[in-house]
């Protein structure tokens, strides 16, 4: 255990109280490592002294994988060095291997508190209102002004989403960094859209149920359910149709339910469980 106030050793016991719950207060950098790992012991050191310097602006959470096996399995870590950040809950970033320090300062740094970041809060509180116009709005004022801040730009594409604008939201994810545009909450808020599109035009989801419940084999009335699951977070519930559609109406839609799931696999791919139905949806496809 280091003594670093700013360093965690991390296991099971701690791991929700630390990483999960923590990251809701501050970015918590989490270091995948292992004793025999030579690039491993050459990150280590740097991590920590970034941690010291910065003073409390991150907390550095190391996972030894022999002795964590189970949250190493959980996130899938296949490679190490592998470094996760997360905030509000769930990663947002990551790289791999033993990099540079500079390249590791300009990673924390975009992810880091920044003044404009209250305008994010702000168009927060704004959304749960229901002023998804007004959230628009301060974000568009404060990107103006911090224009190298990525937080406001994906904080606009959900508000624009919010409001409705899904052509105005991807057009705003665009304009992300290339390096960017795969990061999960991109690729999250891209799922999100994909199946906004669905559901704009779809009906509501009891007069689908009624549909089905008449005629369980209508794939189009199941691909919008499917649809509505997905944006009220029944993500099982969505890929339940979703597979049901690929076994008994493969051409539907030019492969339409194989795609959408591809997307809730690339939403979800940190989630346990997600690599069960991928194996059965390998299944039906062979």
């Amino acid at each position: 255990m280091s003594d670093s106030p700013y360093i965690i050793d991390i296991t099971a016991e701690n791991y929700e109280q630390v990483v999960i719950l923590g990251s809701r207060q501050v970015p918590v950098l989490v270091d995948f490592w292992a004793s025999w790992c030579q690039p491993c012991q050459m990150l280590m050191p740097l991590l920590a002294r970034l941690a010291d310097e910065y003073q409390g602006a991150f907390v550095l959470a190391k996972v030894n994988t022999e002795e964590q096996q189970e949250i190493a399995a959980q996130f899938g870590i296949r490679s190490i060095p592998t470094v996760k950040l997360f905030r509000d809950g769930a990663p947002v970033d990551e790289f791999m291997g033993a990099l540079p320090e500079a390249q590791i300062r300009a990673f924390l740094d975009k992810h880091l508190p920044r003044e404009s970041d209250g305008s994010v809060e702000q168009a927060h509180q704004l959304l749960l209102q229901g002023d998804a116009v007004g959230a628009v709005r301060v974000l568009t004022d404060a990107l103006a002004s911090d224009p190298a801040n990525g937080r406001l730009t994906l904080a606009l594409a959900q508000a624009q989403a919010s409001a409705g604008d899904i052509d105005a939201a991807e057009a705003t994810l665009d304009q992300l960094p290339e390096g960017e545009q795969d990061k999960p909450d991109v690729r999250g808020l891209r799922g999100q859209l994909f199946f906004d599109r669905i559901t704009l035009d779809a009906p509501p989801p009891d007069a689908l149920a009624r549909t089905l419940a008449a005629s369980a084999d209508d794939s189009a009335a199941r691909y919008q359910m499917a649809a509505h699951q997905v944006m009220q977070n029944d993500i099982v519930g969505a890929i339940e149709n979703l597979l049901q559609i690929m076994q008994k109406d493969r051409k539907f839609g030019d492969d339409a339910a194989r795609k959408a799931l591809l997307k809730l696999f690339d939403m979800f791919a940190d989630q346990p469980g997600i690599t069960r139905y991928r194996a059965r949806m390998f299944n039906l496809l062979h």
